[in-house]
């Protein structure tokens, strides 16, 4: 048997893109400085000066909107209340009674009829 020497091609490699470099690799760096220490407490510092804003304006933002059910439930009541006595006055008005309060309220709507029918 004979023996055909085969030759080796090396392949060039070509490089599409842009080359990355080996130390652009994400990640904590070996052998950090002083100096980054000082700027890792300054971000730090500033990270939790955020957290503290934004803590007060979230306490600021719950105080406005229990404030602002506060008012809503007191409407709620004085609407209630309300709703009950016109509930009294129909009952009195079905039995054929005339509510001694709507005397005055009748008075004050005709008193504002009288004042539109003024002018003309």
């Amino acid at each position: 048997m004979d023996f055909q020497e085969m030759s080796v091609i090396e392949e060039q490699t070509t490089t599409e893109g842009p080359h990355r470099k080996e130390s652009g690799k994400r990640g904590r760096k070996p052998g950090r400085k002083s100096s980054d220490k000082v700027d890792m407490k300054a971000k730090l510092e500033r990270s939790r000066q955020s957290a503290r804003e934004c803590r007060a304006r979230k306490k600021l933002r719950y105080q406005y909107l229990e404030e602002l059910v506060a008012d809503r439930e007191k409407a709620v009541f004085a609407l209630r209340k309300e709703l009950e006595k016109f509930q009294v006055w129909a009952k009195e008005i079905d039995e054929g009674r005339i509510p001694e309060d709507i005397h005055t309220i009748l008075e004050d709507v005709g008193a504002l009829k009288k004042e539109k029918q003024l002018p003309m």
